[in-house]
């Protein structure tokens, strides 16, 4: 077999097993005369043999000898740039250069970075920044969304069964809680520092200082803990309170005159904002303001369309006005980290200080189809563009005049006390804690929908659940070590996807509902982990006004570095 076998090799095998006999036999001689030869010859002798050897099997093999070169190397590209489509493009400099190939230019890596955003999230990202969801809603496809009825399937039923016993008892919670404060200014607090104008304006410098950080925590204080009240008011217009119809109603009238809100006309506005949450058009609070002409594929005329089946035309501003074009001027006078910080400013004053109030007189912040709104009156302010969408039709017109009567007792007590105590007695006790509520409440309305990487949507595009699936939760738990602000508002912030959805649900079954809806749609699911205070100043900075991308709006912060938003 071997005879046999050898006749079968070729004459290059047989060169290749004899250059390999020949180098055992090299090493085999020179390891014996390792043992054979003195120290001064072994070097010698060793490399003289060694040469002879290996220039007769060069000689003999140079003539077949088969030139081998390694493959060449391929640039991997997507290696090369992988350490850098990471970064923050202010954060690539020409220091990365040495480790790329040397063609490469800082504009490259930045323009491979855009490519893969832009492959990722479907649309241009330019000028696009990031919150804590890191663009997560930006990465969705309107055929990801389930319908309405397969996400509230996913739902434990007993989530929209409302409790009347376990929704007083939290109810007394609340009410508790504000009427302790209560008693604590009157008793404590006013006879020791009355919120006199002698000793706002008229003691000094220090009497006043010490006057207003007295009521001023007060205010903190009290505005803080009344907002449980608010937040159960809002179950009763929900429908999330009671089962008995005349109960919820009656809690929610009285509840929602204290703060000078007409019950009826607040719950039919809010359902119209659940409604439309995230909508560019029919939106009912805290829609931004476009700046880039859009024409859809329709317009609404005198015909039997819907919001579901027709589309407007988008209202639009020049982006050198409105409020981009004041942003671009603060950022223009005082430059861009302290124009963005004056800006935030005034964004934050704005909408927490002056929101509410507007919104309630003005319809502040709702889209335009609606016309100018208001809440003590139901037919518009201004003719709606959209007649059809008008905010209180029908019966809610004879509503609306029902409501003004518990706010009008509530105004009538206001000026008795007034008259009574004084101006400053009442602003004290009842002014400045009812603007503390109305600052939560704006807050959580503002960042429970709007976030630098959350997108609004046009008619065409928008329908119930991605309006609801664009709602966000957020850390309300961790603004005390305790978790006791949470607590006192009933869980409205952490909670508020499940409750946009299915708004019946109670806010004690709001968690088991949450839970069911990130466990069977984690990828559809908004939770930002960014503290409040980080996450407001963020929102205060970045989001002024949105322009189309692809199938939705996204605000637009061209030219602003990331790490000032």
């Amino acid at each position: 077999m071997r005879i046999e076998a050898s006749k079968n090799l070729t004459k290059r095998t047989r060169m290749i097993i004899l250059s390999s006999s020949l180098a055992m036999l090299l090493t085999t001689t020179s390891f014996v005369s390792s043992y054979t030869t003195t120290p001064m010859n072994m070097g010698m002798r060793r490399g003289s043999l060694r040469n002879s050897i290996t220039n007769k099997i060069l000689r003999r093999t140079s003539r077949n000898a088969v030139s081998i070169e390694p493959p060449p190397t391929k640039t991997n590209t997507k290696r090369q740039f992988a350490p850098f489509l990471n970064k923050k493009p202010e954060d690539i400099t020409t220091l990365d250069a040495p480790s790329l190939h040397e063609e490469h230019t800082v504009e490259e890596i930045l323009q491979k970075k855009k490519e893969k955003e832009n492959d990722e999230f479907m649309i241009d990202m330019t000028g696009i920044r990031f919150s804590g969801m890191k663009g997560q809603a930006l990465k969705w496809k309107h055929e990801d969304f389930p319908s309405a009825s397969e996400l509230r399937s996913v739902i434990p039923k007993d989530c929209f069964k409302p409790e009347t016993k376990t929704s007083l008892k939290y109810l007394s919670v609340s009410v508790v809680g504000t009427v302790l404060c209560a008693i604590f200014g009157a008793q404590v607090l006013l006879p020791s520092v009355p919120p006199t104008f002698a000793n706002w304006f008229g003691g000094g410098i220090l009497k006043f200082l010490w006057t207003s950080s007295v009521w001023s925590t007060y205010a903190l204080v009290k505005g803080t803990v009344a907002m449980g009240l608010w937040v159960l008011a809002h179950e009763c217009g929900h429908g999330a309170f009671s089962k008995d119809k005349k109960l919820q109603d009656g809690v929610g009238y009285f509840l929602h005159s204290m703060f000078l809100v007409p019950y009826y006309s607040w719950q039919h506005s809010h359902a119209v904002h659940h409604k439309f949450t995230n909508h560019m058009d029919l939106g009912e609070t805290h829609v931004p303001e476009p700046v880039q002409t859009l024409k859809e594929e329709a317009v609404l005329l005198n015909s039997e369309a819907t919001p579901s089946t027709s589309t407007t035309t988008t209202a639009v501003t020049d982006e050198n006005s409105g409020p981009l074009g004041a942003r671009k001027s603060a950022l223009k006078l005082f430059g861009p980290k302290w124009g963005l910080r004056v800006w935030a400013s005034l964004q934050s004053f704005t909408h927490l200080i002056i929101g509410w109030p507007a919104y309630l007189w003005i319809g502040a912040s709702g889209g335009p189809d609606r016309g100018m709104t208001n809440h003590y009156w139901p037919n518009p302010l201004t003719k709606p563009r959209n007649p059809r969408q008008e905010l209180f039709p029908g019966q809610w017109k004879r509503k609306v005049l029902g409501s003004d009567i518990g706010v009008a007792i509530m105004g009538a007590a206001l000026l008795g006390l007034s008259a009574w105590k004084g101006i400053p007695t009442m602003m004290a006790m009842y002014g400045l804690p009812l603007t503390v509520v109305n600052a939560w409440l704006v807050l959580y309305t503002w960042l429970q929908h709007t976030d630098v990487d959350v997108p609004h949507f046009s008619t065409a595009e928008h329908n119930y659940v991605k309006g609801a699936l664009h709602t966000i939760d957020r850390p309300y738990n961790k603004l005390d070590p305790w978790g006791l602000i949470d607590f006192l508002h009933h869980q409205i912030g952490t909670t508020h996807v499940a409750h946009h959805f299915a708004s019946t649900i109670p806010h004690y079954k709001a968690q088991a509902a949450t839970d069911a809806i990130q466990k069977s749609y984690p990828h559809l699911y908004l939770y930002d982990p960014t503290p409040i205070p980080q996450a407001l100043w963020r929102v205060c900075k970045g989001c002024t006004a949105v322009e189309k991308r692809g199938d939705r709006w996204v605000w637009k912060n061209d030219g602003i570095p990331n790490h000032f938003l």
